[in-house]
């Protein structure tokens, strides 16, 4: 199963915000080290697949942004 770029995005903030909260709770060094080095691969890992993802768009910037078109 294909899995898409948005998936990467979504996990990816879950395992960073998992190390804010294992920072804040003071759990041990070696655990938030690994967790943030873990993150940091998937931080690259997300960009690599966010900016290969087959996505195509008829939007221009003229379009301005699709939640509040602008009327001409």
């Amino acid at each position: 199963m294909k899995t898409s770029a948005m998936f990467w995005v979504g996990a990816t903030t879950l395992v960073l915000f998992t190390v804010t909260i294992m920072a804040a709770m003071n759990f041990p060094f070696n655990w938030v080290f690994y967790v943030t080095v873990f993150g940091q691969l998937m931080i690259v890992y997300m960009v690599y697949k966010v900016l290969t993802d087959d996505y195509n768009t008829n939007k221009t910037f003229k379009d301005f942004y699709e939640d509040y078109p602008i009327e001409d």
